[in-house]
């Protein structure tokens, strides 16, 4: 990242090797926009949704240890990146894009607001979409987070997965160049 050039980069250790071709389960979660959204009902075409650690707040401490975990540190760029390149993405295919994230629904609405999103965030602090799916998780400081990857799922199904992410500030750029190449 411009401001951490040191950060370790996470390596691909095999955890999300087994999601192209699954299904989307029938999981049910609350949106920033108070809406409950069904993954396993996101309608035709491709929607992509970024799953990331944590979003920090400007008044609010990352847990200790954060730069030294492998691509824990990002997700705020990350945001800003879908939120810059949100219009591309729709243009290129997408149906919709949601970020996802284990925190509470009040919590990433402030961030959603903060940072001007044109999309919805999902939440899942029961990490129901982890134990459906199988999704890879890392513990710091008491919490279980989801480690960053991105699920690009058509008609209901996995068609493609982005892990490890590394470089979230780029990441939408990565994405938006994947859907151009794989019109639909």
């Amino acid at each position: 990242m411009p401001d951490h050039p040191n950060l370790p980069a996470p390596q691909d250790d095999g955890a999300a090797a087994h999601l192209p071709g699954m299904r989307m389960p029938h999981l049910e979660l609350p949106d920033t926009g108070g809406a409950t959204i069904g993954l396993g009902a996101l309608g035709a075409g491709r929607t992509v949704i970024y799953i990331y650690p944590l979003t920090g707040r400007p008044d609010t401490d990352l847990p200790g240890g954060w730069d030294a975990i492998p691509g824990a540190r990002g997700c705020t760029a990350e945001a800003c990146g879908f939120r810059d390149h949100h219009r591309d993405l729709l243009a290129a295919g997408a149906a919709g894009v949601f970020g996802l994230s284990s925190q509470e629904t009040g919590y990433q609405r402030e961030a959603a607001e903060r940072l001007h999103l044109p999309f919805r965030m999902l939440s899942d602090p029961s990490r129901g979409l982890a134990r459906a799916l199988g999704l890879p998780t890392f513990e710091i400081g008491g919490l279980t987070l989801y480690k960053r990857l991105t699920l690009i799922i058509r008609d209901g199904v996995i068609e493609h997965v982005f892990y490890p992410v590394f470089r979230p500030e780029e990441h939408a750029e990565q994405v938006l160049r994947w859907l151009r190449g794989r019109p639909l």
